[in-house]
């Protein structure tokens, strides 16, 4: 029996101090850490990548809404142009206009104006006509009362500015003065 252990102990000491055998038994782990490194490696590469390409995107994307931003009322401001065309014809022809001419230029400053409001309109812009209605602090602004018998209490009087929706959102409240019961 003391044979069989030295030669057990002999190969396990062979094998401890020979390198190559260590080698061998461990290599298909080696080579399998090695893949898996080169894997991790090739998508460490793929992900910043995949990071300055999304960096680049939020760049473009700032700069693009930037300039959307920028240039969003060209094509009211491209609408309106014809119309001041037509303003500075009509100021031209006020000087050294006659009786005649005055009735001319009053037409057609007015069809320059029906020009204008049809430009707006057609951009999404509504008139707020508050004659007559139930004041509505929502779309009006009072600057006053005034006593008036023959309209209702709480309903516009008179309108002194009109007021503006673009959409259904309210751009400017009508200026209006409200009508309120006389006092006896």
């Amino acid at each position: 029996m003391t044979d069989q252990r030295r030669e057990i102990n002999e190969s396990a000491a062979t094998e401890a101090s020979d390198p190559i055998a260590v080698d061998t038994e461990e290599s298909p782990d080696l080579d399998a850490l090695k893949a898996e490194a080169g894997k991790a490696k090739e998508y460490w590469e793929k992900l910043l990548r995949t990071a300055a390409d999304f960096e680049n995107y939020k760049k473009r994307a700032t700069r693009e809404r930037q300039e959307a931003v920028k240039f969003a009322n060209e094509a009211i401001i491209s609408t309106l142009i014809p119309v001041l065309d037509n303003f500075d014809m009509a100021m031209a022809a006020t000087t050294g206009a006659q009786d005649g001419a005055i009735q001319s230029l009053q037409s057609g400053i007015s069809m320059i104006h029906q020009q204008l409001k049809k430009a707006l309109a057609d951009a999404g812009l509504e008139e707020v006509d508050a004659t007559g209605q139930k004041f509505d602090p929502n779309l009006h602004e009072a600057v006053s009362q005034q006593e008036n018998a023959e309209v209702p209490e709480g309903h516009v009087l008179q309108q002194l500015r009109k007021g503006y929706k673009l959409r259904d959102r309210l751009l400017r409240p009508a200026t209006v003065v409200v009508a309120k019961k006389p006092s006896k």
